[in-house]
C-alpha cells in the first residue's frame, strides 16, 4: 500500500552553493531528500504542510513518450526494472520525476508496475490496462515501446486539433481586445469632436457613443467586470469546454475532423493492448473510454457486448455504420486473416495522416471566416464613426 502524499515546502543547497526553495509532494521527509538528492540538491529544511497533495494530474504526453520510449529500451536490453525506472527519471520534467520515483519505491517493495502506475495517478486507464497485460504476457519492453509511439502520434494528432480549435478563438480574443479599445478610447475622443462642432447623430451613433463615453467614465468598473468573467471562464473551464465542444459537433466540417481524431487514438490504443495479449473484447471495452461521439461509443460498446455474449466479428463490425465501409472490410478482412493488431496500427497511421489533410482545409476556411467575424465584432464602431462623419460633411457642402 503506498503512502499518502504530503506536500512539502523545502529550503535546498544547489551545487554552487546557492539556496533555492520550492514545493514539492513527497511520502515523507526522507523521500523528499532523497528525490531532491537526484536532481543534485541538498536539503537542508522541510517544513510539512498541513493539506495534503491533490490528485495527481495527468501526465504530459510529451513525458509519456519520453518515460516509455526509455524504459522499454532499458527493459528490452535486460536492465532490471527498478533499475530501468532510476533511468527514466532523468528524461522526463522535473515534475514528473516524483511520480517516477514513486513508481520505482513501489515497485521495489513488492507491487507489480501496472499497480504501481494506477497507485500513483497520472496515467489513464487504457495505459494501466496495457501495463498489466503486457506483464501478464511478459512483454512489458514491447508495450512500453507500443505506447510510446502511440504518445507520439497522439501529441501529433493533438497538436493539429489544437491549431484548429486555437486559432479561431485567438482571432475572437483580438477582435473583442480591439473592440474594446476603440470602444473606450476612441470613441469618446470622436464624440467630444462632434459634440463641439454640433453634429446631429442618428439613434444607432448615438447609442455606440454613449456606450463609449459610459466606458470611459466607468474604466475601473469595466476592468472589475471584465477580470470577473476571465476568472468565471477560468474555473468553468471544462464547463464551457464541454459546451464549445457540444457546438462544434453541429458544423460537419469540424464534427468530421473531431471524429477522425478519436479515431486515430482508438485504434492506437487498440493495436498497443491486441499486440499485448489483451482479449479483443476487453480491449474494446478500455478503448471505448477515448470516444466521446456518443454515438459511435454507442456502436463500439455494442459490438464489445455483441462479442463478449459469443457474436461472430463480422456481423457485428458491419453494424459499425459510422465507420466508413472500407474501414469495416479491412477489419473483417484483417480477423480472418489473424493479423488484427496490424490492422488497428495502419489505421491509425492513416486517420493520424488523414487529420493533417483535414485540419490543412479547416485551417484554409477559417482564415477568410476568421476576417469576417474580425469585421463583424470592429465594423459597427467604424459605421458608427464615420456615418455621422459623412453625413456632417454633406451637409457642410
Amino acid at each position: 500500500m503506498s503512502q499518502a502524499q504530503s506536500q512539502f515546502v523545502f529550503r535546498a543547497m544547489t551545487p554552487t552553493g546557492g539556496k533555492t526553495f520550492g514545493l514539492r509532494p513527497a511520502a515523507n521527509e526522507g523521500a523528499l531528500a532523497e528525490a531532491l538528492r537526484r536532481d543534485q540538491l541538498l536539503l537542508l529544511g522541510a517544513w510539512k504542510l498541513p493539506f495534503k497533495a491533490g490528485p495527481a494530474s495527468a501526465m504530459k504526453l510529451k513525458d509519456e513518450a519520453a518515460f516509455n520510449d526509455q524504459l522499454g529500451l532499458m527493459l528490452e536490453r535486460g536492465v532490471p526494472l527498478t533499475e530501468a525506472l532510476e533511468v527514466a527519471m532523468t528524461v522526463v520534467t522535473e515534475d514528473t520525476r516524483p511520480r517516477v520515483e514513486q513508481i520505482r519505491e513501489l515497485v521495489s517493495s513488492g507491487d507489480a508496475f501496472s499497480q504501481a502506475a494506477s497507485k500513483t495517478g497520472g496515467f489513464d486507464q487504457v495505459t494501466v490496462a496495457v501495463y498489466a497485460a503486457a506483464e501478464r504476457t511478459g512483454d512489458l519492453a514491447g508495450a512500453a515501446k507500443r505506447l510510446a509511439l502511440a504518445a507520439r502520434r497522439r501529441m501529433q494528432v493533438r497538436g493539429k486539433a489544437i491549431t484548429v480549435t486555437i486559432y479561431p478563438s485567438v482571432v475572437f480574443s483580438i477582435a473583442i481586445l480591439i473592440f474594446f479599445g476603440v470602444l473606450t478610447f476612441l470613441v469618446p475622443m470622436v464624440a467630444d469632436q462632434m459634440a463641439q462642432m454640433g453634429v446631429e447623430l442618428n439613434p444607432f451613433s448615438d447609442a455606440v457613443f454613449s456606450l463609449g463615453l459610459w466606458m470611459r467614465d466607468n474604466l475601473p468598473r469595466v476592468l472589475i467586470f471584465f477580470a470577473g468573467l476571465a476568472f468565471a471562464a477560468y474555473f468553468g473551464r471544462s464547463v464551457m469546454i464541454g459546451v464549445v465542444t457540444s457546438l462544434l459537433r453541429r458544423v460537419g466540417a469540424i464534427d468530421r475532423m473531431m471524429l477522425t481524431v478519436e479515431l486515430a487514438r482508438f485504434f492506437s490504443v487498440m493495436a498497443a493492448m491486441v499486440r499485448s495479449g489483451v482479449p479483443l473484447a476487453d480491449a474494446l471495452s478500455t478503448a471505448t473510454l477515448v470516444i466521446s461521439n456518443p454515438g459511435l461509443r454507442a456502436q463500439f460498446e455494442s459490438l464489445q457486448k455483441g462479442l463478449v455474449e459469443g457474436g461472430v466479428w463480422r456481423s457485428l463490425v458491419e453494424k459499425v455504420d459510422m465507420l466508413p465501409l472500407a474501414t469495416r472490410k479491412l477489419l473483417i478482412a484483417a480477423e480472418r486473416s489473424g493479423d488484427l493488431d496490424s490492422a488497428f496500427d495502419s489505421l491509425s497511421t492513416d486517420l493520424a495522416e488523414e487529420v493533417d489533410t483535414r485540419s490543412a482545409r479547416l485551417l484554409a476556411l477559417l482564415e477568410p471566416a476568421a476576417i469576417l467575424l474580425m469585421f463583424a465584432v470592429v465594423g459597427p464602431l467604424v459605421l458608427a464613426i464615420a456615418i455621422p462623419l459623412l453625413t456632417f460633411k454633406t451637409s457642410a457642402g
